[in-house]
């Protein structure tokens, strides 16, 4: 069932409008494409989010075994110049 303005899943009811609006016509598209409904309406809400969460907000921070995993790659590539 197609959603327009004012008429959305009840999932969306306490969105910001702005982002209602947004996951109600991602869920269209997808309603369009012959996704079942349910999983329309848990994607467009998904999707909408994604959309209006800046992307620095987005990227999974470090985990300590990169970090020194990076750090001993550094110290080798600094030791490497240090020698030629």
């Amino acid at each position: 069932m197609p959603w327009y303005n004012g008429d959305y899943p009840p999932s969306y009811k306490n969105q910001p409008p702005r982002l209602r609006a947004k996951a109600t016509e991602i869920a269209n598209t997808l309603l369009n494409e012959g996704m079942p409904e349910g999983i329309a309406i848990a994607t467009g809400l998904k999707r909408a989010r994604q959309f209006f969460t800046p992307k620095s907000k987005r990227q999974r921070p470090a985990t300590a075994k990169n970090t020194a995993t990076q750090a001993m790659e550094n110290r080798n590539i600094l030791s490497n110049n240090k020698e030629k």
